[in-house]
């Protein structure tokens, strides 16, 4: 009785105090492997991230003296001459970037709610191989296309260019987030006696809204730096321009253009155009967090 007392009510067992301490030893290898791992994934998130922070940390360092309120009111001066801007490019690449919004989301949203609906695996497919076309392939593309029947370069064929390269993008984010609209409204709409395109364009489109206008977001700062499309369709101008059927100047053809060149003013003008070109694709990417936060974290 001594005995089993001491084993069930007093102190623990030999075998019970060994199972205790293989828990004990468990516990911490998991801990170790655990902090290891947080650690890993802290170091890879600030490996993923250094690159850009050194590319601007750069960038404002050869170009920040540069950015002045001449910068973005005049055009850009002869060689050999101080001073100057390029307003002109400002101008053209927001007005590039809203021809291509104009030809690429439209095609893009519509091609995402059939891909959508449908089991269309051979659209889906395709547009899964133009989302990686290389984009010079895609401007001489647009040359042949848009340039050489008219025999001029414009504004209009840069824009159509770029809204080219938007609409794979806009199709598969509109896709994944229609997809994710609950099945029980469509069902709801459709026993209410709506048809399937007015529960599309109604119901599913405007609850899928804030995911794919972030998407619509992130594939308009991702055509605001493509240089090689507009190289065969835009080509540039020096002088202002808003005719969307003359050649207009873009801030990564002036970013190419004065890059390339042997005046060390061009050079300085070129990398604080580069701060304005990452400062444009940053408050776009903010408006899709702002858009994604309005949409998914309104019941926070």
């Amino acid at each position: 009785m001594a005995t089993a007392q001491t084993t069930w009510g007093g102190a623990p067992s030999g075998r019970q105090r060994a199972v205790a301490e293989r828990t004990q030893r468990s516990i911490r290898r998991r801990r170790v492997r655990s902090h290891i791992m947080i650690g890993l994934m802290y170091a890879a998130a600030v490996i993923a991230i250094l690159p850009l922070l050194l590319i601007v940390i750069h960038l404002l360092r050869m170009g920040a003296s540069s950015l002045n309120l001449a910068f973005f009111t005049q055009t850009q001066r002869p060689p050999g001459e101080a001073g100057g801007g390029m307003a002109n490019a400002i101008v053209g690449t927001l007005i590039l970037i809203a021809i291509a919004s104009a030809v690429g989301l439209p095609v893009g949203i519509g091609a995402g709610l059939y891909l959508a609906e449908k089991r269309a695996t051979t659209v889906r497919f395709l547009a899964d191989v133009l989302n990686g076309l290389p984009s010079i392939v895609m401007g001489i593309f647009a040359w042949s296309l848009l340039v050489k029947p008219v025999k001029h370069f414009s504004a209009l064929a840069g824009g159509m260019a770029l809204g080219a390269m938007m609409i794979p993008m806009v199709t598969r984010t509109t896709e994944e987030m229609v997809r994710l609209v609950p099945i029980s409204l469509r069902e709801a709409a459709l026993a209410l006696g709506y048809s399937r395109w007015r529960t599309s364009l109604s119901i599913v489109l405007r609850t899928a809204l804030g995911g794919i206008v972030t998407g619509a977001l992130v594939a308009m700062a991702r055509i605001a730096g493509e240089t090689a499309p507009l190289l065969f369709t835009a080509l540039g101008n020096q002088f202002w321009s808003t005719s969307l059927r003359a050649p207009i100047a873009a801030l990564p053809l002036q970013i190419y253009n004065y890059a390339i060149s042997p005046y060390d003013e061009w050079h300085t003008q070129a990398w604080a155009a580069a701060v304005v070109l990452v400062g444009i694709v940053l408050v776009i990417s903010l408006a899709a967090r702002v858009a994604t936060r309005r949409r998914y974290g309104a019941g926070d």
